[in-house]
């Protein structure tokens, strides 16, 4: 019975493995299918390149990482019980380190492993575990980039080059016989530091302040700045060995006397298991739900507004990007937020597909035509697309206002605000949140422990006081100072999700529940219930406002809000009518007896006679006066009131002439002309070049079709089965073709292979080892040349020789394929295996 030869390589390592494994490495690290490997091998020197390593470093969790950079500090290749101790200690460390520690440390080392493997950083048997080289580079310690362990280099590196007559004082001082062999001094003196009975004999006997020196460097860094002329403390350890010298001024504390001091661990505080959540709050989930569906509604009738605000032409766009700190401050006062919040909503619009550029030669933003498919959908299904948007979107409002790498301030819609890890921290945080009981609020600062736990090479310093949630909405690019981009995304996450209803009360809605686990559709069954019905009537008042106790349909909505101001919002919408909210409807092109009408039919209330007075008195003087283009003209029937308006002083910077009893003319333009006239007191009209009254309505301007910005992927995507299943064949058929035996021909080179020549067969020999081929239903490896000029080296299963063509079943490409036999440069026989 043969023995299994234990891999010598990572190739072999992968090549050793079942097609499912090789697939979960491709899914785990996708950046090595593009472009597929050609083989096992290309396959592994991809894996082992600087760029790839670095990437499948980030996604390891903590205990996983700690456990390679275990690897790193334990010698090449590492047997599991060195790797293990290095974790757990040696357990003489005074009970510092607990045994349910070390229990856990050994439950969950084999889990950590198997990661490792499977993303091909680590390989071998368990008594051979091998880090990867570049890995290894990554996480050893060097005096320019310190270990994340803390320890230094071994005793063997850090005395390389030292002379031998100092490595012989070293020896004398440490009581250990002399050698004049540089490396047998070495051994020496690494075994003693390795020794626990001799070790601590030695330091028994060294000062204390020699103690005191240790301590700061034991944890790391290891690494210490001395004088020409150290203290005693100092010298009696350079003495020793215990300090050796890296440069003239520095020395270092060497890994072995290092594990000593830490009773074998190569970290301080190993965290095999993930942070728990803890709860901050717990409420009624219902209570909830409910909160979530009213800051939902909130969300919508704000995004609308947004978008009434833009509807006629929005703000102008910068002309390095994105909206102008005035036109922020306009916006948010419109909608009657601060600041960072209204570039939340501009931001969310903006990325659904709602807002855009108009394409002009003055840019500016305006709606989309997709925003008005959306404002016709139900109030329910409008959410989830604002909340799928918001969970894709690569856009970070959080940023605004803080700076570049380069000291540039960022601005709403400008565009240096992607950031290709938000969606997948959304989503994270989403997920530990549905992972509680429902109702339950988790901890911000045990939700970002948990984050770190969970990608720890992607954060920073943990912040000082991490902030809860509140309604208050994202924090500025200023904010969380001190923290790392992911907890920065993680506290904006929170906030975000308040203000658009995922959560409520900081607890998972139901609805967001659904839109997590089973799509928009069910997010929106859950929510529609709990969702206002909107109403047809308003409650007129005789103070000349409207009182519309909940959301109004969509025609009552549109027409209040030209023939009203609102005044005030909250659980009612307070509506005030004057006379520049009336002419605005007769310049819509509204008649008084439309707007008596409408009126009449729309409340529950009767219409009160001020409200009446009004209409029929902004109507009466409507239109009086009419402005045309001259440059500009005023043209009224009523010469007094021509008069009026001459004798006003106000109208001298209009610069009017009269051209006639009832026409006057001015140097001004139309627009400016009307306001002004406005401004004075009277209710002018524009009308066209024939006489005619000019309409103007609301919501004319719209952008060209725009697609939604794409959301900037982090890394290459996942690949689905599909990908993965094809990619692994033509792997294992590319490793076929370039590692199976094959029999030498003599015009062959002597060892064909993937660096060899192609085989050289003439075309008579080539078709009779073609047609045996065929007869015999063997394998043959041949070489082949495109139309476009490049030649390969293929491994072929012949079905068919006919008409100067080949059919066969070609291994490298996994498929049926027709080769004409005057591309193939030769063929050769493939050697039976042992």
């Amino acid at each position: 019975m043969g023995t299994t030869t234990p891999p010598r390589t990572l190739a072999e390592a992968l090549r050793a493995r079942g097609d499912d494994s090789l697939a979960g490495l491709l899914r785990a690290r996708p950046d090595l299918l593009n472009p597929v490997p050609n083989d096992i091998t290309q396959l592994a020197t991809r894996a082992g390149t600087r760029a790839s390593v670095v990437r499948a470093l980030e996604h390891l969790d903590r205990f996983a990482l700690q456990t390679a950079e275990a690897l790193a500090v334990a010698p090449d290749p590492a047997p599991y019980e060195t790797l293990l101790s290095l974790l757990t200690g040696d357990g003489l460390d005074d009970g510092e380190q607990h045994d349910d520690a070390g229990a856990a440390i050994t439950a969950a080392l084999p889990g950590a492993l198997a990661t490792l493997r499977e993303q091909a950083l680590v390989w071998g048997e368990d008594d051979r575990l091998r880090l990867v080289r570049t890995a290894r580079e990554l996480l050893a310690p060097s005096p320019q980039h310190p270990s994340p362990t803390g320890l230094g280099p071994t005793v063997a590196e850090a005395t390389a080059g030292m002379s031998p007559g100092r490595l012989q004082e070293i020896l004398t001082a440490t009581g250990l016989p002399a050698t004049h062999d540089p490396v047998s001094a070495v051994a020496a003196l690494s075994a003693l530091f390795t020794d626990r009975t001799r070790m601590a004999e030695l330091l028994d006997s060294a000062p204390v302040e020699a103690l005191s020196v240790l301590d700061r460097l034991v944890w790391g860094p290891p690494y210490g700045e001395v004088t020409p002329n150290p203290t005693p403390p100092v010298k009696w350890l350079r003495d020793r060995g215990l300090l050796l010298p890296v440069s003239t001024r520095t020395v270092v504390l060497p890994r072995e006397a290092a594990l000593h001091l830490r009773a074998g661990r190569a970290h301080r505080v190993p965290e095999p298991v993930p942070p728990a959540l803890a709860a901050a709050t717990e409420r009624d989930p219902q209570a909830v739900d409910r909160a979530a569906a009213g800051q939902a509604f909130t969300a919508l009738a704000t995004v609308e507004e947004l978008l009434k605000l833009w509807n006629g032409g929005g703000p102008t766009i910068l002309r390095a990007g994105g909206l102008s700190v005035r036109e922020l401050k306009r916006t948010a006062t419109a909608l009657d937020v601060p600041e960072p919040i209204a570039a939340f909503w501009v931001e969310l619009a903006y990325g659904a597909g709602l807002l855009a550029s108009d394409g002009e030669t003055d840019e500016r933003y305006a709606p989309t035509p997709a925003s008005d498919e959306w404002l016709d959908l139900p109030a329910a299904d409008r959410w989830t697309h604002l909340a799928t948007a918001w969970l894709a979107a690569t856009r970070t409002p959080g940023l605004v206002g803080g700076q570049d790498a380069k000291g540039r301030a960022l601005s709403a819609l400008g565009p240096e605000l992607d950031r290709s890890a938000a969606p997948d921290v959304r989503r994270r945080v989403l997920a530990l949140f549905a992972g509680l009981p429902p109702g339950t609020a988790p901890d911000p600062e045990t939700l970002l422990r948990r984050l770190r736990w969970e990608r720890p090479l992607r954060g920073g310093p943990a912040p000082a006081a991490p902030a809860a949630p509140s309604p208050g909405g994202p924090t500025s690019g200023g904010g969380a100072e001190g923290t790392d981009l992911r907890s920065r995304l993680a506290l904006w996450t929170l906030n975000e999700a308040e203000l658009l209803g995922i959560t409520g009360r900081g607890a998972l809605s139901s609805q967001a529940r659904a839109l997590l686990e089973e799509g928009e559709k069910a997010a929106a069954v859950r929510l529609a219930p709990l969702l206002p019905e909107p109403l047809d009537h308003v409650l007129l008042q005789a103070d000349l406002t409207a009182v519309a106790p909940g959301p109004l349909e969509r025609p009552l909505a549109d027409m209040l809000s030209v023939l009203a101001d609102v005044e005030s919002k909250g659980g009612a919408t307070v509506y005030r009518f004057t006379p520049g909210s009336v002419r605005r409807a007769l310049d819509a092109g509204r008649a008084a007896t439309d707007l008596h009408a409408f009126l009449a039919a729309h409340s529950r209330t009767p219409v009160p006679q001020p409200l009446s007075y009004l209409i029929d008195d902004v109507a009466r003087r409507h239109g009086h006066l009419r402005i045309g283009a001259a440059s500009a003209y005023v043209r009224c029937d009523d010469e007094a009131v021509l008069n009026e308006i001459l004798a006003d002083r106000r109208s001298t910077g209009l610069r009017l002439r009269r051209l006639a009893p009832t026409v006057l003319a001015s140097q001004a333009d139309p627009g400016p002309l009307l306001e002004a006239l406005r401004d004075m007191g009277y209710a002018p009209a524009a009308e066209s070049a024939d006489g005619d009254v000019l309409i103007t309505r609301a919501g004319a301007r719209r952008t060209p079709p725009r697609t939604p910005p794409v959301p900037v992927p982090e890394g290459p995507p996942v690949p689905d089965d599909t990908l993965l299943g094809a990619a692994v064949r033509a792997i294992r058929a590319g490793d076929t073709a370039a590692t199976v035996a094959r029999k030498e021909t003599p015009d062959s080179p002597s060892s064909p292979g993937p660096s060899g020549a192609l085989p050289r067969t003439t075309p008579a020999e080539t078709l009779a080892t073609v047609q045996a081929a065929a007869m015999t239903g063997a394998t043959v490896w041949i070489g082949y040349v495109n139309a476009d000029g490049a030649a390969s080296q293929r491994v072929i299963a012949p079905v068919r020789v006919e008409g100067g063509f080949v059919t066969a079943y070609d291994h490298t490409a996994d498929e049926i394929r027709t080769y004409p036999l005057h591309r193939i440069t030769g063929v050769a026989e493939l050697a039976e295996e042992a």
